[in-house]
């Protein structure tokens, strides 16, 4: 029973403070992340991250202000978290990390059942990401102190929402 640890759009655009969708103030935060995955790190299991690429003409423009776009420095992983060699990278286009990517071809060739998630934004990209996991019969786990949100209310829902209807590990 292998785990993994998604290190969901710990990106520029999200966590800078002039970002195109920072959640504002997160130092803490990203040092909350840090320490989970150094401590990742030495239990030997897979850390993937998953990064936010959209192209200048998404749909998802229409909600959100153009961010994490293919090529700019938005998108990229911030300093603190830099992937070493042997995590692995996987874009997305949508909320999900499972939605059009190969991430559960990458899991269950890895033998993974167990997810723990991590990242941004609580109510968007980590619900969506923890629902597609859970449907797919991953056993998933968030930290309160290793998800962040802009909106503190949707935040507060969603660890609640991941709880109790989808039988997330909450801790």
């Amino acid at each position: 029973m292998a785990k993994a640890l998604l290190v969901i759009d710990m990106l520029k655009d999200f966590l800078d403070e002039d970002g195109a969708l920072s959640i504002g103030e997160a130092k803490d935060f990203i040092q909350n992340v840090a320490a989970r995955v150094n401590e990742w790190c030495k239990s030997g299991n897979p850390i993937i991250y998953i990064m936010d690429r959209h192209l200048p003409q998404d749909a998802e423009f229409k909600m959100f202000p153009p961010h994490c776009l293919v090529g700019e420095k938005g998108g990229e992983v911030v300093d603190e978290l830099a992937p070493k060699d042997g995590d692995l990278k996987i874009s997305k286009r949508r909320f999900s990390a499972f939605f059009g990517t190969d991430l559960d071809l990458t899991l269950r060739e890895l033998d993974v059942t167990e997810l723990e998630l991590v990242g941004v934004c609580t109510q968007i990209c980590v619900l969506y990401t923890a629902a597609d996991a859970r449907m797919l019969n991953y056993n998933v786990t968030v930290r309160r102190d290793c998800v962040a949100s802009f909106d503190q209310e949707a935040h507060e829902f969603a660890l609640k929402e991941m709880e109790k209807t989808l039988g997330v590990k909450v801790i």
